[in-house]
Formats: structure tokens, C-alpha cells, sequence
């Protein structure tokens, strides 16, 4: 039950921003921000799951590109194994291939940004759909985009759209403020963006948190883990 919030500028040429909250089982390994793909993906860097070796968040800095992926319920039937991970979607994306038809993982909402806009394409085990993002920031979580069911949507979005992100080379101050204040709600709240999802039947707790500007003149993305699961004691991102 990842959380993403993303700001498309309102001119043509600003840089697109975003800040990527992960939640997953602390039991299984990943591999901090780096270049784990050296033969397949030279040059692109991600959090690697290092169980099914593909990536939470990656990008490839020289086509300008980034692509997260969130977990979201499907109404498919088809049996585990015929499944695979969603992992190596986020590295099909940022090379610039899209999932087509009947794409045979669980549900997901796919991020992609690139200095010509953003958009998340959307699978529910049914329907593949793409959404583009409209100038403006936005939320994103387990179900559609700033969508008014979400609890943490319901709670967080308008704090997130009243904080722009600061015009220096730490622009994401301002988010990370309105990500500390919302600490305040127990991990286990539904309203919470930093979360402990085991009471709802999922072995998953806020990790870590990526932040990325992306324009025609370069990526940078930066990243930084929370110093206990689920918890809040700061973000070093610098």
C-alpha cells in the first residue's frame, strides 16, 4: 500500500515532482538506491527487489525517464502460476515499454514521468487503462488517482497541493513537513501515510521514501530509509 504524490507543473519546461513512500514486508531484502541492472539496464538506477530482481522505482537518467509501481486489488482468476512479478514492469517502463493487453501479474498503478508529462497506467486484474496527469499534484496510493475513497487522500491531498515545493536545491522540504505532521495518526490509522498495514492483513510497513525532479535537463532522485518500520524519525535525503 505504497503512497505517491505528484506535482506536473502548470509551464511547459518545469521540472515534474515526485515523492515515492514504499511499503513492504521488512522480512524481505532489497537493495538501496544503485545501479543493479549493469548488463540489461546500463545506466538505470532503482531499489531492487532482490528476491525477484526487478525494481520498486527506477530511472534511466539519460532518457530522462522514472517509473514506480504500487500495489492495488485485481478481480483476476487466474491461478498463481501463471502469474510473475511486477517488478520488471518498472524496468520495461523506463525503457519505454508499457504493459499491453492482459498483463499476467496482480493488480497495479504503474507511475511513469518524462519531461513530456506524466501518466499511470492502471491494471485491475481486468482492465489495463492510462490515465494522464493534469497540471496540478497529486495523490495515489492503492486505487485511482486522488481518489476519494482513499482515506489518506481524503485526509492529505489539499496539504500536499497548499506546500510547493521550495525553490531551492531541497525542494522536497516542504512535503516531507506535511509527511511528518501526518505522523501524528497511529501507523495503523487509515488515514495514515506511514503505515503498519499488519491489522488489515498484510505483512507490510513503511520502509523508505524516494524523492525525483525530472525535466528535459536531467533526474535526480534521492533516497532515504526510515530508522524503524512504520515509524517516523526523520528523513535523510540529502
Amino acid at each position: 500500500m505504497c503512497t505517491v504524490i505528484i506535482r506536473v507543473p502548470e509551464t511547459p519546461g518545469e521540472p515534474t515532482r515526485v515523492l515515492a513512500v514504499r511499503d513492504e514486508d521488512p522480512g524481505r531484502p532489497w537493495n538501496p538506491l544503485g545501479r543493479w541492472w549493469p548488463e540489461a539496464h546500463d545506466g538505470v538506477v532503482g531499489v531492487r527487489d532482490v528476491r525477484a530482481g526487478g525494481a520498486w522505482l527506477a530511472a534511466d537518467p539519460s532518457a530522462r525517464r522514472l517509473a514506480v509501481l504500487l500495489n492495488r486489488a485485481d478481480v483476476s482468476s487466474r491461478p498463481e502460476s501463471e502469474l510473475v512479478s511486477r517488478g520488471g514492469i518498472v524496468l520495461d517502463a523506463v525503457a519505454g515499454r508499457l504493459p499491453e493487453a492482459e498483463p499476467a501479474t496482480h493488480g497495479f498503478n504503474l507511475v511513469t514521468v518524462d519531461p513530456a508529462g506524466a501518466q499511470v497506467l492502471t491494471w485491475d486484474g481486468a482492465l489495463l487503462r492510462t490515465e494522464e496527469l493534469a497540471p496540478g499534484t497529486h495523490m495515489i496510493a492503492h486505487d485511482d488517482v486522488d481518489d476519494p475513497a482513499t482515506p489518506r487522500i481524503v485526509r492529505w491531498l489539499d496539504e500536499f497541493r497548499a506546500a510547493e515545493p521550495a525553490p531551492d536545491h531541497l525542494w522536497w522540504t516542504p512535503w516531507i513537513e506535511v509527511l511528518e505532521r501526518s505522523t501524528t495518526l497511529e501507523s495503523t490509522d487509515d488515514r495514515a501515510i506511514i503505515r503498519d498495514n499488519r491489522p488489515l492483513g498484510y505483512p507490510t510497513l513503511s520502509l523508505l521514501a524516494c524523492v525525483a525532479s525530472i525535466s528535459a535537463d536531467g533526474i535526480d532522485v534521492r533516497y532515504g530509509e526510515l530508522n524503524e518500520p512504520g515509524h517516523w524519525g526523520g528523513l535523510d535525503l540529502s
